[in-house]
């Protein structure tokens, strides 16, 4: 068995980092709330899936293995997320004219595109919210006496029932629920929908017939059955954005404690997962960042502008993910600034450690970087420090003399946590061309050609003007550079 190293992780239920132990030893069941596919992932969505990656890459470092879900909601997720407005799928829909399960595939699709782009390692298993239907109802039916109440609208889940209800956001709060679309007949504000009954005379693109009437499931209740179903209960590790701590995850909970009858057989503060964790906010404060205000940032804008995916994770990674962490477009062109000199470095290593003798004498500064690779794993270790991490690969990169082969083998070790390809990908991969790019990569290089040339016959008025020429055209030309030239980014005001 392998030998499984400490982590201590931040518990969004004890609001302290503890000292982590699995439940099954060696193995973690991670459960990460996926996206709601009726529009694409903005960068803050996208932030939660990097913590997320992180945290499995660090478990796994941690000499874990790991079984990780996460769903795809395509059904019961409102305009508000405490039981206010449409269904965001059937408002897409109709938004668009299409069929619900059109707008699904689309924008599954797309954020399974923006996953693969940063470099998240795929989860063993994406559940989709549809497939279990006949799972929530059976679930809705075991709780529906002792825990819940039936309204015009559909079956509600009665809060008072259960022990401590929102304690993960820090108490019960009907003041902040009450500021919330009222629902005529609910016995208390935070009380939540288990199942929607479709209107008399209105029929959804998904609705489904059950004790309640032909509706739909609540929100809330997708995620408690199907990380019941896949991961048992109780399991290890729910994660989720910050939102998701004040109002989904506590109705997640007491859905569970309901379902487990929480205090009967199970222990004392029972809550379906032992560790509830959650990354902070990504700041835009060009106020972009917001689906419902109609504008946002998404991974695919980036792109557009020049900006490598991997860009984005590094500034992900550069603060703590309890931490909020701004955005600007300023910000993101020094991430990517700072990824293109982590490649070149590494780079410069790769031909370096293929030209070196395989046996080189041990040396005090292959000691050093041992120390530094010691360094990354404590910080790693201690809730995911990512910032430290960073500095540390960055010590190795700077160390002198030093074997190369040492350099980049710890630089592999290194990355394994950070996932920011640095054992592949070269800095000519960075050069993401514009979506407005209005010149060919083939005509660039001809130009440079051409440039050279007019340079060799000191030519510099014509070597001038092609420059010119190509920085008019977006293109950034860089004498003496092997690259030659780069793409300029254009991320707007």
């Amino acid at each position: 068995m392998t030998e499984i190293r400490d982590l201590r992780l931040f518990n969004s239920l004890t609001r302290s980092i503890d000292p982590f132990a699995s439940i099954d030893p060696g193995k973690v069941r991670v459960y990460s709330c996926g996206p709601t596919v009726y529009n694409y992932a903005h960068l803050g969505n996208l932030r939660a899936y990097v913590f997320t990656d992180t945290l499995r890459r660090t478990l796994g470092w941690a000499g874990y293995d790991v079984t990780h879900i996460i769903n795809i909601t395509d059904v019961g997720h409102l305009t508000s997320d405490a039981d206010a407005g449409d269904d965001k799928m059937e408002a897409a829909a109709r938004a668009q004219a299409k069929s619900i399960w059109d707008i699904a595939a689309h924008y599954t699709e797309a954020f399974k595109s923006n996953i693969a782009d940063l470099n998240i390692t795929a989860p063993t298993e994406w559940t989709v919210a549809t497939d279990y239907v006949p799972q929530m109802i059976d679930f809705a039916k075991a709780i529906a006496d002792r825990h819940c109440y039936e309204l015009e609208t559909g079956l509600y889940f009665d809060s008072s029932t259960v022990p401590d209800y929102g304690a993960l956001a820090g108490g019960r709060d009907d003041a902040a629920h009450a500021r919330i679309d009222a629902v005529d007949g609910k016995r208390h504000p935070s009380d939540f929908a288990i199942w929607r009954r479709s209107p008399p005379g209105e029929q959804r693109q998904m609705e489904w017939d059950s004790p309640w009437g032909k509706g739909a499931p609540g929100w809330h209740l997708e995620c408690s059955v199907m990380s019941f179903d896949r991961l048992g209960h109780p399991f290890d590790i729910h994660t989720g954005g910050i939102d998701h701590r004040e109002i989904h995850h506590p109705n997640e909970i007491a859905q569970n404690q309901a379902y487990c009858e929480c205090g009967h057989d199970l222990p004392a503060g029972f809550t379906g997962a032992r560790w509830w964790m959650h990354n902070n906010f990504l700041v835009d404060r060009s106020g972009k960042m917001s689906k419902s205000k109609g504008g946002f940032t998404t991974l695919f804008s980036l792109k557009d502008a020049g900006v490598h995916p991997l860009a984005y994770r590094l500034l992900c990674i550069s603060a703590h993910y309890r931490n909020e962490l701004e955005f600007s477009g300023e910000i993101v062109a020094t991430a990517l600034t700072r990824l293109k000199r982590l490649v070149m470095a590494v780079e410069r290593i790769r031909a370096t450690a293929s030209t070196e003798a395989k046996e080189q004498p041990f040396s005090g500064q292959e000691a050093l970087a041992l120390v530094s690779l010691k360094e990354f794993d404590e910080a790693i270790r201690e809730d995911l420090n990512t910032p430290t991490a960073l500095t540390k690969l960055e010590q190795v990169l700077s160390i002198k003399k030093c074997p190369a082969t040492i350099k980049l083998s710890l630089i592999r070790e290194m990355d394994k946590v950070l996932g920011l390809k640095l054992d592949t990908i070269t800095r000519a991969d960075l050069r993401v061309r514009p979506k407005d790019a209005v010149i060919e990569e083939a005509e660039i290089e001809a130009e440079l050609d051409r440039r050279q040339q007019a340079r060799a016959d000191k030519d510099f008025a014509a070597s001038d003007v092609i420059r010119d020429a190509l920085i008019a055209k977006g293109v950034e030309v860089m004498d003496g550079d092997p690259l030659r030239w780069e793409w300029q980014i254009n991320l707007g005001g």
